[in-house]
């Protein structure tokens, strides 16, 4: 395999937009592989249907400088069995998952502690909407995409210098200044609209509607932010409601997607994340935690 500076791990939806728009190397299962190897990644964005060829593996072997982490978090300890060691070394390794705990999880890994050189970073990514059809096709239904990135103990020099290969048109891409800042600004909402979209089976636009689940998304927003507030990183729960507010009202979570069509969900990454820091910091999360335990009883 030939060294490339980029490989996206988990080319599906937002792995799959990154993938076709950066030309990185797809690592993904065989299925996938397969089908990319045979007939290209096609991105459909726009009304347009690009194709692109980029190289596809099951087992990323060939050295990179740039490994985007993009499989869903149940999937995370499967995938990265899929990466060789020497793969990573000296690179820059930036999770897109939800949640708060991934990070750790992959530094802890067996392949992170036997890359030499490797430094895992906190990521996320925002305002884009994708969906692999199947796999290969992927459809973007926003204009752009955000990538956010920061890292506590790496040079932001040698940070800067790893993003490169995504800064290509459709993606923007920010260094923030602190992991927690990164992991819990997103963290903090979706885990809020991911448990609720899923125990109500309502969009956003719904929830927002009805006078009884909209004092519940309030009241579990508020716990999101004050165990974000106790775990280092000021999050203002006015300014993260407003967010909410502005969502397209038939905007829904890819956490229900998931359950409504009886896929495995992130709902324990995600909002159980949440729930733990504010059991191991001493914040009550008792709406949210209530909201998970609703939404766990209608995913399957």
């Amino acid at each position: 395999m030939s060294a490339a500076p980029i490989a996206v791990l988990g080319p599906g939806g937002v792995g799959g937009v990154l993938a076709a728009r950066t030309g990185a190397v797809c690592v993904g299962t065989g299925r996938t592989v397969e089908a990319i190897r045979a007939r290209g990644l096609a991105l459909v964005h726009d009304g347009e249907r690009t194709v692109t060829h980029p190289e596809a593996v099951v087992r990323l072997e060939g050295q990179v400088s740039l490994l985007v982490v993009a499989v869903k978090a149940y999937d995370l300890d499967e995938a990265l069995g899929r990466v060789e060691p020497s793969a990573l070394r000296g690179a820059v390794v930036l999770p897109l998952l939800n949640g708060l705990e991934h990070v750790e999880r992959i530094r802890a890994s067996e392949v992170l502690s036997h890359a030499a050189g490797a430094a895992v970073v906190a990521g996320s990514i925002g305002r884009v909407e994708a969906y692999a059809v199947e796999p290969g096709i992927v459809v973007q239904r926003s204009a752009r995409a955000l990538v956010t990135a920061a890292g506590d103990a790496v040079d932001p020099a040698r940070l800067d210098a790893a993003l490169r290969p995504l800064r290509v048109p459709g993606i923007d891409v920010v260094v923030a200044a602190g992991e927690r800042a990164v992991l819990w600004e997103k963290a903090a909402r979706l885990a809020v609209l991911a448990a609720a979209t899923v125990a109500s089976g309502q969009t956003v636009g719904a929830l927002r509607a009805d006078p009884v689940l909209r004092e519940r998304l309030r009241e579990a927003l508020d716990e999101a932010c004050a165990v974000a507030d106790a775990d280092g990183f000021r999050l203002d729960a006015a300014g993260q409601w407003a967010i909410i507010d502005a969502l397209p009202a038939e905007l829904t979570t890819s956490t229900a997607r998931d359950a409504r069509a009886g896929r495995a969900t992130e709902l324990d990454a995600i909002t159980g994340s949440v729930v733990r820091a504010g059991a191991r910091l001493g914040v009550p999360t008792p709406t949210l935690a209530g909201l998970l335990e609703e939404a766990r009883c209608r995913a399957p």
